[in-house]
């Protein structure tokens, strides 16, 4: 009867915690085994570019569940322990140390993986990827104050290890191939807005910099393995000296396991597709998290989600289809990251043809600069980007999610209070035929 009714979660992050518990919270009874590659219990990868790369103590508050948890739900925790092949078949996980695990269901939370330059592959000392706790103190060991950091890559995790560089007083420089930050989630004057606020900071930002060599030599004192001296030329010959050099390019889903046992998988974004209830094309395995591509109904197309958001809301969503339980309702999408003393949250993603409206004074200077961005078509609000405004953003969600028409001149008119004039929105749809 316990494996006719265990359950099998692959990848011991964000989701497979969450699932594990929301499994429980449901009401299923049997057995829950929660397989782990790392060493540590799941923890937050949010903090690992920020608090914990700042301060090693910081490592403490990052844990998903507190301490006995697993055990006080009667969940297993394999951690350090590796899934090699997924046999759908069979209903068998094999692990690299020669176990095989039966199942009745399966959760894939594998997440992703970092993606490398060949030439500058993980493992080389002074070169740093940030993926794990082992990544961050890997890294906090080099940022010592006037140390130069090339970092490679100006998306969310990039800025975020500048950011905290930069206060740790290292000698930042950002590398970024495209002509604009965040090209692809903010429209032109925010990221141009950004740059500027990067450059207030005293980070160095070359924009349009594509890499042609990296040379290194290693560090005169042996004993130094976080620090060698590298020379980074760019194509258009400029010379970038550093101590330390991170490369933050992006994320790959971790499909082997899916890809091996035949599921289907994505072929814009690598996902492994699901349904509504994360199910994958085989109806007794679940995916969720980074390495899941699920369709979106308030974007209208299947997206694979790298958020905290969605590793929560995906988590509980596979919980609740695993145990043929409805599917909770489907999240407006949002985004978060600190930086430069900023907190920025985004809700939805940029489309083509959208006009924005400011609420709030851009100021790249400002000590807390306060504004939100609203990307609307015909009023009907579809992105926004808020910094330092999370509460007024929370205000906003229910036009988003609900597809109501707000004025953008209103909006705009700080004179006019935001409260009252999501009511009146809402008040206006209810009184429309």
């Amino acid at each position: 009867m316990a494996d006719a009714d265990s359950i099998l979660i692959i990848g011991a992050g964000q989701s497979g915690a969450v699932a594990a518990a929301a499994l429980r919270d449901l009401g299923h009874e049997g057995p829950i085994t929660l397989i782990g590659r790392e060493a540590h219990a799941p923890y937050e990868r949010p903090p690992l570019s920020k608090a914990v790369l700042q301060a090693a103590e910081a490592h403490a508050q990052t844990a998903v569940h507190p301490g006995g948890f697993y055990e006080q739900r009667r969940i297993a925790l394999l951690t350090g322990a590796e899934a090699v092949r997924l046999d759908p078949a069979g209903h068998l996980v094999h692990l690299a140390d020669g176990r095989s695990l039966r199942y009745h269901r399966c959760l894939l939370a594998t997440g992703g993986r970092a993606r490398e330059l060949p030439n500058l592959p993980r493992g080389t000392p002074g070169v740093h990827y940030i993926r794990t706790l082992d990544d961050a103190a890997a890294l906090r060991a080099g940022l010592t104050p006037d140390a130069r950091v090339a970092v490679i890559g100006g998306g969310f995790l990039g800025l975020e290890v500048a950011s905290t560089a930069r206060a740790l007083g290292a000698r930042v420089t950002v590398l970024e191939s495209a002509p604009r930050l965040l090209e692809r989630v903010l429209p032109p004057a925010l990221s141009d807005w950004l740059a500027e606020r990067v450059r207030h900071a005293g980070v160095t930002l070359r924009l349009d910099a594509r890499m042609a060599r990296c040379t290194r030599q290693p560090h005169p004192d042996e004993s130094v393995r976080h620090q060698a001296r590298f020379t980074i030329e760019l194509q258009d010959a400029a010379l970038i000296d550093a101590d330390v050099v991170v490369v933050a390019i992006g994320l790959a889903p971790e499909v082997s396991l899916a890809a091996e046992a035949g599921l289907a998988l994505d072929a814009a974004n690598g996902g492994i597709v699901v349904d509504a209830q994360c199910r994958s094309s085989d109806p007794d395995v679940y995916a969720a998290g980074d390495c899941a591509s699920q369709h979106r109904r308030h974007l209208n197309m299947a997206l694979r989600l790298e958020s905290w958001q969605n590793a929560n809301e995906q988590a509980r969503a596979a919980a609740a289809g695993m145990l043929s339980q409805p599917a909770p309702g489907e999240p407006y999408p949002w985004f978060w990251t600190d930086q430069f003393g900023c907190n920025v949250q985004m809700l939805g993603l940029p489309q083509p043809g959208l006009a924005y409206a400011c609420r709030g004074t851009p100021q790249s200077g400002a000590d807390a600069p306060k504004f939100i961005w609203l990307g609307h078509r015909d009023g009907i609000p579809v992105h926004a980007i808020a910094i330092n405004a999370g509460g007024d953003l929370r205000q906003l969600r229910v036009l988003f999610e609900q597809g109501l028409r707000i004025d953008p001149l209103r909006y705009a008119d700080e004179t006019v209070a935001l409260k009252p004039l999501v009511k009146a929105c809402q008040q206006h749809a209810a009184a429309t035929p």
